[in-house]
Order: C-alpha cells, then structure tokens, then sequence
C-alpha cells in the first residue's frame, strides 16, 4: 500500500519577484471592488471574480461511516452544518441570461458553535491554465486594469493571454475543454465540481471533487440560472458526493502542476452533501455578499497547498476588506 506524501512549507514558497508582483495584482483587485458597482451597475461591492451569486444554500454534509480511520479522525461527528454559494465565475454581473457556464460552489463546514471549520470554493472545471504564479499574478493584474481602463490596458492583457496559451494544450486540458462545451447547456447543479488546487488534510495532500446524485441535466429552459436554482428546490432535495484524492508522489500527483489530472490517485467517498427543498437563502440580500470562502480562514490542518493557492490568502482578504468597507456592514459571518 502506497504511503501518502506528508505536507511541506516548501510547497507554498513564493520567490521575491512573485511577492512583489503579488502587491501590485492586491492594488488591482483593490481598485476593481472599489469600481464594482459601476462595473456591474449594482447598488454595492462585489467580489472581483465570481460576482454573481446564483444562490446561498444551507445544508449538511454527512460523513461516510466506512472512511478509514487514518482520515476519519479528523471529521468526529456523523454530520456538519454547511453552507454553500452557487456563482458564476465572471468577474462583472451580467444581467444577461445566456453566460458563459463556468461556475463555482463553494461551500464551508461549520462546528456546533458556528465556527467555520473548513471553506472549499469548487469550481465545474477542473484544470487551471497557468502553473506559474509569475504569469499568473500578470494577467490576474491585467485583467482587473482592463475593467477600469479598457483600452490603455488591452495590449499588455494580450501580451500576459499569449504567454499562457502554451500550457492550455496538455491533453488533460484540452480533452476537459472538450467535455465542458458537450456540458456547456446543462443544469448549473447537474455539473460536477472541483477544487482546482490541492488541499491538507493535516499531513496528507488531497483534491475535492463533488459529484451529484439523480440531479436532472436538464432543467427547465429560458428562465435563468437564479430562477433554475429556486424551482429546483420548490420539489426536490440535491445529494452530492464528496470525494477526495489523495497524494502519494509529486511524479503522478503534482502539487504545482495545475494544467494536468492527477493519476493513479483513486477516489476515496469522504461523504454526502444534502440540500433539502426549501433551503435557498436569499441571494440578493447584502450579507449574502459578505459571506468568505476564504479557505486561508480554514483551521490550518485544512488549508490550501500549492503557490496559485497561496496567492488566494491575500487575494480573498483584499476583496472582502474593500466589499466590506463600502458596503458598510459591521460584522460578517
């Protein structure tokens, strides 16, 4: 039996240039939630990807009875309380009712006091086109200027899109490209979701992945995503399994190589979310929009592992510290 491979500092290690180019993306992202409701003509602040939320949802997720002890351990309880965000991963709000479906679910475990044990932001794709948090830290920058500017910033944006093209054409990358424009007309909650990066679990490295139950693939047409959400759960519960990979050697599991699938890692069932019908919270409420799915807010057996991933901890707190203070809300959960 193959031994998991432990968890290093090493893992998350940002060069010099890259902490500096890291400041200069927080500014942007600073500067974008700060012109986001004229971006997205809103009356508040959104976040700087992912602005549309499609539902908040409350629910469970029931732990598998037979997960093996090495990894049961740290889930004691039979259940936990969660909450999910259904999104679609634009940057700008559409009012449009045809988008492009590159969504998110991301979702946080609660303990019996409320506290946030874990946050998971998942996403229908599962590959990210950039292993280089240099390149990375460009055009997320880029792209945030391009919103405020427009035109002075189109040809360095062009400039950081072409330098990522040569890793979109792994075959792992392009045969998920394929899959997701065959998927491209389907239910949002019929998709599968993944985190695109790895995570702890204490010393182990794993991935997410979420996969629904009897969710129909299609369901109820011309009406929007939004509108999709709530008739859906009028009638119906939404069951989804959670499962892990684990990482066994960075040859078959890489932790920094964003652009492939990890092999010969087999699905291991952590457990079951369930969202029962009438469990849609208003989404167009402002708290809603204060909700963190932070996962650097995790308890620390549980965070983010990888370079992209790090370059989240500070991107999530410039967001929510900028949302916060123009939306003039105290306090958020």
């Amino acid at each position: 039996m193959l031994n998991p491979l432990k968890y290093n500092k090493n893992f998350d290690k940002l060069s010099y240039e890259e902490k500096a180019l890291l400041e200069e993306a927080k500014k942007s992202i600073a500067d974008f939630v700060e012109s986001s409701p004229e971006i997205s003509d809103v009356n508040f602040a959104t976040r700087n990807a992912h602005a549309k939320t499609h539902s908040v949802l409350q629910g469970v997720l029931k732990i598998n009875p037979d997960l093996c002890p090495d990894i049961k351990y740290l889930f004691d309880k039979e259940q936990y309380d969660i909450i999910a965000r259904v999104s679609n991963a634009n940057m700008k709000i559409s009012k449009k009712q045809k988008q492009i479906p590159a969504y998110g679910f991301a979702f946080k475990i609660k303990d019996d006091a409320g506290r946030t044990i874990a946050n998971y932001p998942l996403v229908n794709f599962p590959l990210f086109p950039v292993n280089s948090p240099y390149v990375f830290l460009k055009l997320f920058t880029h792209i945030n200027r391009f919103y405020l500017k427009k035109i002075k910033t189109f040809f360095p944006l062009l400039t950081s899109l072409y330098k990522v093209v040569p890793s979109c054409f792994t075959k792992d990358f392009v045969s998920e490209v394929l899959k997701f424009i065959k998927k491209r007309n389907n239910f949002v909650l019929s998709h599968e979701f993944y985190s695109v990066g790895a995570y702890r679990l204490d010393e182990k490295i794993v991935k997410i992945k979420i996969v629904p139950i009897n969710v129909p693939v299609r369901f109820i047409k011309n009406v929007s995503d939004r509108k999709k959400i709530r008739n859906y759960f009028k009638d119906l519960d939404y069951t989804a399994d959670v499962f892990i990979q684990m990482c066994y050697d960075l040859k078959n599991q890489p932790v920094n190589r964003l652009n492939v699938h990890w092999k010969n890692a087999p699905d291991i069932l952590l457990g079951q979310i369930k969202f029962e019908k009438n469990s849609v919270l208003n989404p167009k409420i402002c708290e809603q929009e204060l909700l963190s799915f932070n996962p650097f807010e995790s308890a620390e057996i549980f965070q983010p592992v990888g370079k992209i991933q790090k370059l989240r901890d500070e991107a999530y707190k410039v967001s929510l510290q900028t949302r916060k203070k123009i939306n003039k809300l105290l306090k958020y959960k």
